[in-house]
């Protein structure tokens, strides 16, 4: 399909599904923040969001498998029973058959009431989109909903962006009902969303382009880590496209602001700049984040002070 025929899907008032990817605080002593962390959890929800965890925005990468169970119990007890959440089913730093360490972590995400994420795993770049998708079919296999993860190296190196072929299959494992784009390229992602629209209308892509979140505009859903520092403006933002409200343009901008803000480069401290814009708006106790993790500079508060007075937060 022509770019130009792609950049002209525009589909007014459509109800959007946001789901946030969480952040996961820290008090000064460099223990997790484990009411902050239940508090802000509460409030994405309130807000009509979805919670995701043990994501790239919660250090999926850093944390060992205690750990994830425990952001995956800290979830549970904070949203209560059987309200949905999303969790990421992380292998790269495990040894064994990659199908079965799927199915492990997923077990446990399932287990606790959440919906699984594939994380990608460098071991599978080298293999063919038919080999990848065996693959994933297996790790998918009784499954009643699972999604998937396409992520951009510029977030971690394990990440990998498929070609169409992989995708079409993934289409057409029934047991994924969605995919997460993270390129940061609108265009690739317009493709994945005609490629949706002419084999698997059903089939739903969830955005990671947090340096294009106006793709709701286009037909994508979103999963953004840039979600987790506005969850309400978010929600706001949702509602006024939903309704053809022209105010949506102003707060989608100052939105995409705070994204061009915290995303700048290196991608990875972005979770640094979304410590700090919590912190400033007195959602978690400290700035700090995983000691892994990059970090912004001392006057990043600064920057962040001016989007904050743009969403009039």
């Amino acid at each position: 399909m022509k770019i130009e025929t792609l950049l002209e899907r525009k589909i007014p008032k459509r109800k959007v599904r946001g789901i946030a990817a969480a952040l996961l605080p820290f008090e000064a002593e460099g223990r997790v923040a484990e009411q902050a962390f239940a508090l802000h959890l509460q409030a994405t929800q309130r807000a009509g969001l979805m919670n995701a965890v043990n994501m790239d925005t919660g250090y999926v990468n850093y944390l060992t498998d205690a750990e994830k169970i425990n952001v995956l119990r800290w979830t549970r007890d904070a949203l209560g029973k059987d309200v949905p959440f999303v969790a990421g089913a992380y292998i790269e730093n495990e040894d064994g058959d990659v199908v079965s360490l799927y199915r492990r972590q997923m077990d446990q995400i399932v287990s606790y009431g959440g919906t699984p994420i594939l994380f990608q795993s460098s071991r599978l770049h080298a293999k063919s989109s038919r080999e990848k998708a065996a693959i994933y079919r297996r790790a998918c296999n009784g499954y009643p909903e699972v999604l998937a993860f396409e992520l951009g190296q510029m977030f971690a190196p394990n990440g990998e962006i498929f070609d169409q072929e992989m995708v079409q299959h993934l289409m057409d494992i029934p047991e994924i009902k969605g995919m997460k784009h993270s390129s940061l390229d609108r265009l690739v992602e317009l493709e994945r969303l005609a490629l949706r629209d002419a084999h698997r209308p059903d089939f739903v892509i969830y955005t990671g382009n947090d340096l294009g979140i106006d793709m709701i505009e286009y037909g994508s859903d979103y999963l953004l880590g840039l979600a987790t520092l506005a969850p309400e403006k978010f929600a706001e933002r949702d509602r006024l496209w939903q309704t053809g409200d022209p105010k949506y343009y102003t707060l989608s901008d100052a939105l995409q602001y705070l994204g061009n803000v915290a995303f700048r480069e290196p991608v990875p401290a972005y979770k640094h700049s979304a410590a700090v814009f919590l912190k400033s708006a007195g959602r978690i106790p400290t700035d700090l984040t995983h000691p892994k993790n990059p970090r912004r500079p001392l006057w990043e508060s600064e920057i962040l002070r001016d989007c904050a007075r743009r969403l009039s937060a």
